[in-house]
């Protein structure tokens, strides 16, 4: 049962982007004469914002070749312990008040949910990885059925 999911940003946060953008374009507007110039600059800024918010959101999770990946990490499905779909409380807690300084964390705080999945590798300091995702339930069954 493969899995992949990319963590892109919501649509809201493209319109307060777009927002952002034409504020600016209304302030540099006031500030410099030619309207080619402003928009020139605003068009600049709007760039900026589309390829930041590009990036953040290129992060993909997959099980996929006998792999779990979050970002730029991977480990092999074997080396998985315990895996837990969590909600939106619970995954609140773990990221917070329950969190542990040597976990592994792909998180967006446009996404409520997640998966923790607890590491068995002796070499490997990290306990966990807590990673966030639309679909908890779907990503935790495919890691189970990848082992």
């Amino acid at each position: 049962m493969p899995y992949a999911e990319r963590l892109t940003v919501p649509l809201r946060w493209w319109v307060q982007g777009t927002m952002l953008v034409a504020s600016f374009w209304f302030a540099v507007a006031v500030a410099i004469p030619t309207i080619l110039g402003a928009a020139l600059l605003a068009l600049a800024v709007g760039l900026l914002v589309a390829a930041g918010f590009i990036n953040y959101g290129s992060a993909r999770v997959a099980v996929e070749d006998g792999e779990l990946r979050a970002g730029k990490a991977h480990i092999p499905v074997a080396l998985i312990g315990e895996v837990e779909a969590l909600d939106k409380e619970r995954t609140h807690l773990v990221a917070g008040r329950e969190a542990d300084a040597r976990a592994y964390l792909l998180m967006r705080p446009y996404l409520k949910r997640s998966v923790k999945v607890t590491i068995n590798d002796e070499r490997d300091p990290t306990p966990y990885w807590l990673i966030s995702t639309r679909h908890p339930k779907r990503l935790a069954a495919a890691i189970e059925a990848a082992r």
